[in-house]
């Protein structure tokens, strides 16, 4: 039989490297990896023998073996799963085939404990195998080709691996581990037994070895002609919540999520009535890599009557949960479900309902009980958690108490303020919740648009998350009171600015010719130029009319590369400073000095010039005549 050598995808080879010579402080994990995938080719083979019960060949009973050769110094995990094809081997073991692969190469760190967390998350679990061989054999067959079609593959994790067709009668997938040196505590059922409970309890095939036992006549172990189950082989999520400890709804969620790291919450529930499933639902502790790709959907596990029948159900839940993770159990639709059925399926709508109000009921209960536990999931996810104000309606209330914002009354840039806790400190006469949005905590904190908030102790929010702005079309009220930005249309402090609305006016008319003068001077770039009171220490600064899009929404629509409205702001003067107290129309520099104040305006508020040098030009100019008056 023909054998080909071939080299290995570039990323691969690199993967190959971090393992043979960085991860070896949890070597055990290669197991946990090669048994999950085990259970994932299992899961497959029943989704496929849905359609093709022939599949099966006489061989209905899915499992898994464990066994090891200590005189060969091998280990092998066998499956009699979906199996793999010569051309899968080439593709599945051969390359990563993901999106991700440069993601995942980005947040290597050279931390061994934090880089063997990332494996299979990423879907390379089957490379763990080196930490602990200088070489691997893979043999398969896929389900439904001849004895004939049998493939073997074989690398020494050199940068090559080898195939070659071989007959094997028996469906699925066996991979032998060649130990290195030093690697023989693993040759010891004792060892793989303990591993086998410790990370895969929960999975729902039986994992068998061959049973063993102390023969006191020989004073040794030998080995029986009988197997025995060594994992509780049963769906975690199918038994009595008070059958499951914590540390096995833990172990379940790390081989679910393919995540190293503890779980930072999870619910658990049967829902009975005209729909009955059960769901079993995480948030993690991390953000996967692949959190802002909404096209990524591989939350939520679909099992119909046991039966694992879709990888990524989104139907199941709205994407700005899409970072909960979890398995969803129904008795209520057939087992060939396709994705077109759950579309248009009133059962799955209902479940949708009700996972969504599961997940947000189990973040609600972590914001009221473990305040330092949510911060560290807001921090991680609340970002997407913002995108269902617009997306999601029925819940938008709900969604509104759990968002949190960085406000004027911290010194942090921590988003820790709920907006019940902002109406709550609301100055008696004030009607609304003031915000700005800007590009950084740094530039929202030092806006001149909240000058007159600080003279008058107003509380002010800090938006500087480019999903805020979008948010914002969809969070007009809370609990009866409007939000408004500092940053758009006329400043209205309610009985807070009574005295300043008559001192405006005033000043208004004073200086009606200064700002007549400015408007044709700045004609192609403000709508217009009036005098406010928003401002105390700075002399000048932009607002946009109230139903327009802001500046700093037009900044993030171009960086994108998409086109955003043409619109002009307006200049506000403050008549207090004593930059616009001595301007006077007949001044030679006065256009020179109404372009700088429009260009500080701008860049206060963290836009961009359209002409730096020319700015810079004028702005040495003034500082020269006025340095020649000295």
């Amino acid at each position: 039989m023909t054998q080909e050598t071939l080299s290995f995808q570039a990323e691969v080879k690199q993967l190959l490297q971090l393992m043979i010579h960085s991860l070896y402080s949890n070597k055990e994990i290669f197991l946990r990896e090669l048994i999950s995938n085990a259970s994932d080719a299992a899961d497959k083979l029943r989704f496929e023998a849905i359609a093709d019960a022939a599949l099966y060949e006489n061989d209905a009973d899915l499992r898994i073996r464990i066994a090891y050769d200590a005189t060969a110094r091998t280990i092998t995990i066998e499956d009699n799963g979906i199996g793999m094809s010569r051309e899968e081997a080439i593709a599945n073991l051969g390359t990563i085939a993901r999106s991700g692969t440069k993601e995942f190469f980005a947040k290597l760190s050279g931390d061994a404990q934090k880089d063997a967390a990332l494996i299979g998350q990423f879907g390379v679990g089957f490379y763990s195998g080196f930490i602990i061989a200088d070489q691997i054999t893979v043999e398969s067959r896929r389900a439904g080709l001849p004895a004939s079609e049998g493939v073997r593959w074989h690398s020494a994790g050199d940068g090559e691996f080898s195939v070659e067709a071989i007959e094997r009668p028996a469906r699925g997938t066996s991979i032998t581990l060649h130990l290195r040196e030093g690697e023989d505590d693993f040759l010891s059922a004792w060892r793989l037994k303990s591993i086998i409970r410790k990370y895969s309890d929960h999975i729902a095939l039986p994992i068998l070895m061959v049973k063993e036992e102390w023969d006191q006549e020989k004073q040794e172990t030998v080995r029986l002609d009988e197997d025995e189950t060594i994992n509780q082989a049963s769906a975690l999520w199918a038994r009595a919540k008070s059958e499951i400890d914590e540390s096995q709804y833990k172990t379940f969620y790390q081989h679910l999520a393919h995540d190293q790291q503890e779980p930072l919450i999870w619910t658990h529930n049967r829902v009975e009535g005209r729909n009955e499933y059960i769901q079993l639902l995480y948030v993690p502790s991390q953000a996967p890599f692949d959190l802002w790709d909404r096209n990524q959907r591989g939350g939520l596990k679909l099992y119909v009557k046991r039966v694992f029948v879709m990888e990524d159900a989104e139907q199941l839940l709205p994407a700005y949960l899409r970072f909960i993770r979890g398995v969803v159990d129904t008795n209520d639709l057939p087992l060939n479900v396709s994705r077109e059925i759950l579309q248009e399926s009133r059962d799955v709508k209902a479940i949708r309902d009700g996972v969504t109000k599961r997940s947000l009921s189990m973040l609600e209960e972590l914001a009221e009980k473990e305040a330092e536990k949510y911060a560290a999931f807001w921090q991680q996810f609340g970002q997407v958690l913002k995108e269902g104000m617009g997306e999601d309606q029925a819940n938008r209330e709900r969604i509104a108490a759990l968002l949190r914002f960085a406000s004027t009354t911290q010194d942090t840039a921590a988003q820790t303020v709920t907006l019940a806790d902002y109406v709550a400190r609301m100055k008696e006469g004030q009607t609304k919740i003031y915000y700005v949005t800007a590009d950084s905590w740094q530039a929202a904190r030092n806006s001149p648009h909240l000058e007159v908030f600080r003279n008058k102790g107003v509380e002010v929010l800090l938006l500087t998350d480019r999903v805020d702005e979008w948010m914002l079309s969809f969070l007009n009220e809370f609990e009866g009171k409007p939000l408004s930005s500092v940053a758009r249309g006329d400043l209205d402090l309610g009985a807070l600015s009574d005295a300043e609305k008559a001192e405006q006016a005033k000043a208004s008319e004073t200086l009606q010719p200064v700002i007549e003068k400015m408007k044709e001077v700045l004609q192609d770039k403000v709508k217009d130029v009036r005098t406010t009171f928003r401002l105390t220490d700075s002399p000048a600064c932009l607002i946009v009319d109230e139903n327009e899009m802001s500046g700093y929404l037009q900044r993030i629509l171009k960086s994108a590369g998409q086109k955003a409205p043409e619109s002009k702001p307006i200049l506000e003067i403050n008549p207090e400073h004593a930059l616009i107290k001595r301007l006077e129309v007949e001044q030679a520099g006065f256009a020179d000095w109404s372009h700088l104040l429009f260009d500080q305006a701008l860049l206060a508020e963290g836009g961009t010039l359209n002409d730096p040098a020319d700015y810079v030009k004028r702005a040495n100019m003034l500082l020269l005549e006025g340095l020649e008056r000295c």
